[in-house]
């Protein structure tokens, strides 16, 4: 095999997974200029009173805070977990105002203060049963207070459970299924990253001021059911109909030209759709041949730097959301962010994901700030529940009732493929998605007053 098909074999493997992922980047050789750790921090509890929670007058510990980063640095999604090995030492450093000590191989120490943070890094292929391993060794050998990660929504879910058993605190970043704070929910368990409910409501926000008529495609299974019901569920709280029933596609199928006609005889406007699957190109390919791309407008989110050129060809011109590219936002640490990713020694540009990757850093900074350092479970769980701090993507609030990762989206038009600092994109609009509480069973109480289970009540 030579080795471009290698790479492009390695792509395909990498895109099976990336609808439920959240993470990008390169080696951990980050070289930065540390900023100054000065941020203001906002707590808002739950519920409708709203609380400023004052600077902490200094981080100490008498022990080290000991901080675990699970993420896919050799596996089929290292393209994605890579993002965090980059961006999460730019995080660490930015808040800190220090410089790491040692290297992602040895684990790395940065200074607040009178307190030292310690990061040690593991790399679980996305694979479940090594990310559980992981997390337990972090737990019970390494001593974490804190355990990021990791890409595969399916292992991350392995990881909070271990999280909850041990007592100690989990940040999501950058897997993006509804499940973590939602049916999987539990309180030592928090996002930085966003769901995929925010991608539906980001497409519909959008499209609804456009257009009337939506139909959903997605594949029949788990993951595709419950996209398509978020897509439904938002654009038709915004008044979108949909005349037909979705479409689902079996796992497997390998000529997608009769739900190409499917789509197109819907009548619909848009095509909504939810993907997971190296096979996405020949959907693509299959709605262009049979003239979808003529008559109906595409509702699915951008994604990577990389794959976006190899499986968006005929999409040019397409109008959807994006969670983040870094041509977007427009302030001082998203520039700080772009510009210590040019500084590493192979200079590039942030990609998707390094946005979570640098939040769910200053998340932690931020909670140690207000517990004044301390990392346990209780005091960091209070800090984060309700915890507004300022990031690469402006503004993240992490709810108190579920902890889903309030945040900016963007709307943003496919202008090219080719150009070479990867500025794709004309900008169209920021939007700020509300979505549902996902809370079920015993938990379910939490969500107060937010709209439960779907915007539609």
């Amino acid at each position: 095999m030579t080795s471009r098909a290698f790479r492009l074999l390695m792509l395909v493997l990498a895109f099976a997974l990336v609808a439920t992922a959240c993470s990008d980047g390169e080696s951990g050789d980050t070289t930065t200029t540390a900023a100054p750790a000065d941020t203001t921090t906002t707590a808002a509890p739950s519920g409708d009173t709203t609380t400023t929670v004052a600077d902490a007058t200094g981080v100490s510990c008498e022990e080290p805070v000991k901080v675990g980063v699970i993420t896919d640095m050799t596996g089929a999604l290292a393209i994605f977990g890579t993002h965090i090995v980059r961006a999460f030492p730019i995080g660490m450093e930015y808040a800190t105002g220090s410089t790491a000590e040692g290297d992602i191989a040895s684990g790395q120490t940065y200074t607040i203060d009178d307190c030292d943070i310690e990061v040690i890094w593991k790399d679980d292929t996305s694979d479940a049963e090594a990310s559980v391993a992981a997390a337990r060794e972090l737990i019970e050998v390494d001593g974490v207070d804190i355990i990021v990660g990791s890409v595969h929504s399916g292992v991350t879910a392995g990881i909070q459970e271990l999280a909850k058993d041990n007592d100690v605190i989990h940040i999501a970043a950058p897997a993006a299924a509804n499940d973590l704070t939602g049916v999987n929910f539990n309180e030592n368990s928090f996002r930085v990253s966003r769901n995929n409910y925010q991608d539906a409501v980001a497409a519909c926000e959008y499209l609804t001021t456009k257009y009337t008529t939506f139909v959903n495609v997605a594949p029949d299974y788990a993951f595709g059911h419950g996209g398509a019901s978020a897509y439904k569920d938002a654009c038709s709280v915004l008044g979108g109909e949909f005349p037909v029933d979705n479409i689902l596609v079996p796992a497997g199928t390998t000529d997608f030209t009769p739900y190409a006609e499917e789509i197109l005889a819907s009548g619909a406007e848009v095509w909504t759709l939810t993907w997971a699957g190296g096979d996405l190109p020949q959907l693509f390919q299959a709605a262009a041949d049979t003239g979808v791309n003529d008559e109906m407008e595409l509702g699915a989110s951008f994604f990577d730097n990389v794959l976006l050129p190899l499986w968006f060809q005929t999409q040019i011109g397409s109008t959807a959301p994006t969670l983040y590219h870094y041509t977007q936002p427009d302030n001082a640490i998203n520039d700080y962010l772009i510009a210590a990713t040019q500084a590493l020694e192979t200079p590039t540009f942030p990609d998707l994901f390094d946005a979570d990757g640098m939040n769910a850093a200053i998340a932690i900074i931020e909670a140690l700030k207000i517990t004044g350092g301390d990392a346990s479970a209780d005091a960091l769980r209070d800090a984060l529940e309700g915890i507004v701090f300022e990031g690469p993507k402006g503004t993240i609030e992490i709810r108190a009732e579920d902890h889903v990762a309030l945040q900016d989206m963007y709307i943003v038009t496919l202008t090219n493929l080719d150009d070479p600092e990867f500025k794709f994109f004309e900008t169209v609009s920021t939007v700020r998605p509300e979505v549902p509480c996902l809370l079920e069973g015993e938990y379910v109480d939490r969500c107060g007053d937010l709209p439960v289970g779907s915007l539609g009540g």
